[in-house]
């Protein structure tokens, strides 16, 4: 009973696989396209459409073989010019027009912050601290006291410079009065004169020294080290106190030797740090030597920072705007490439599709600027990448909802 079932099984299972087959195609080579293709019911029945053949088709079971519509006796340059030659059907594309506007030129930089100067105050006299007034950290405005020198014998000087002024003051006087009346010789004019004289630089020389005991900031800024101790001895030259002015801060950044020939001192520029902070500034600097490792020109911007929020040595990025010059503000979404791999946008002139290479200068939250276009173009938006340049198409205005940027 099992070779019986088993024979069976296998019976079936091949009768069911020769009427697949038969449902197939018999292909013979060597007699063009569509002309080697027969059903293989057909085959087997010797006629096309046999009755066995018929119920198969009537049970959906026999497949439908169709010649192909492209004539097999044209080449392949036929076939395509049959489909995209000037007899074949337009191509239909979607255009929008873009009307050259002003764009901003702008050179983004990288760099970091810098102090507008670091200036020391240096004693110019000889003397041990006698009173540091400020902390390292402190704020400071020019003219402010930093440290006091021991005065010494310099208080004592001065008072013996201001008793010789007025002895020598009282002996001109003295002079004067003697030969208004005849009592003292003319001649002795000149020796009070020079007494006197001596006597008034004597006092300020003094008072000079005195001076120097007091050192004071130079400009405004922050304390920093080298700071000097109470009760250290200073030469002259010997750092009392340094002095980092932060207002204004300055950006330091290289511009790229592409753009130096825009850049020029006076020009707005934006500028960000890593810590968040956005603020303005000037160009004020730009030097006329390229860096040897990056041919980048050094450029320096200043930034107002009067409540010394921005810190010397920040990382930063700053935008520095050019100027303007004509461009199209474009979505990225009719960017495409040629057949060489150039960056551009396909337009239509006259109904023939054109290609233009393009150059981004700057890309933005309403498109990309790009210039290499014409004043006026009709951009394709719809079907750019199904067309080449050259040829003619069926071009209609994109719908309103769709323009975005155009003018």
């Amino acid at each position: 009973m099992r070779a019986v079932f088993s024979y069976g099984l296998a019976f079936a299972i091949l009768l069911l696989a020769g009427a697949w087959f038969a449902t197939g195609t018999l292909v013979q080579g060597g007699q063009g396209a569509g002309k080697g293709e027969r059903a293989l019911i057909s085959v087997i029945e010797g006629e096309e459409h046999g009755p066995i053949a018929n119920t198969l088709g009537n049970a959906g079971l026999l497949a439908e073989h169709h010649a192909p519509t492209v004539d097999p006796t044209l080449t392949i340059a036929q076939r395509n010019a049959a489909t995209t030659g000037a007899s074949a059907p337009l191509q239909s594309v979607r255009t929008q027009t873009f009307i050259a506007k002003a764009m901003p030129v702008e050179v983004p930089l990288r760099g970091r912050t810098e102090a507008k100067a670091s200036v020391t105050a240096v004693a110019e006299t000889a003397g041990s601290v006698d009173v540091m007034h400020v902390t390292k950290g402190q704020r400071v405005a020019a003219g402010d006291l930093l440290c006091t020198l021991d005065q010494g014998t310099r208080a004592a000087g001065l008072a013996q410079a201001e008793a010789a002024l007025a002895q020598a003051q009282l002996t001109f006087d003295t002079n004067v009065d003697l030969r208004a009346r005849g009592l003292a010789a003319p001649n002795t004019a000149n020796a009070v004169e020079v007494a006197l004289r001596q006597a008034q630089a004597g006092l300020d020389n003094a008072k000079a020294e005195l001076e120097r005991t007091e050192i004071r900031a130079k400009v405004a800024g922050l304390v920093q080290d080298p700071i000097a101790l109470a009760g250290a001895m200073l030469n002259p030259g010997s750092p009392c106190a340094t002095i980092v002015q932060l207002n204004p801060i300055v950006f330091t950044g290289m511009v790229p030797e592409a753009h130096i020939g825009l850049a020029r001192i006076g020009l707005d520029a934006k500028i960000k740090t890593v810590t968040g902070q956005n603020v303005e500034g000037k160009v004020t600097y730009i030097s006329a030597v390229a860096d040897n490792a990056t041919r980048a020109f050094r450029a320096e911007i200043e930034i107002p920072n009067e409540d010394f929020a921005i810190r010397d040595g920040v990382t930063a990025e700053a935008v520095v705007n050019i100027g303007t010059a004509p461009g199209h503000l474009l979505p990225q979404s009719v960017l495409t490439l040629d057949d060489e791999g150039a960056l551009g946008v396909r337009t239509v002139e006259n109904g023939i599709v054109a290609f233009y290479p393009i150059t981004i200068v700057s890309d933005t939250r309403e498109g990309v600027w790009v210039t290499g276009l014409p004043i006026s173009a009709d951009v394709i938006t719809v079907g750019q990448e199904n067309v080449t340049s050259g040829q003619h198409v069926e071009a209609s205005p994109a719908p309103a909802s769709t323009e975005t940027t155009s003018s």
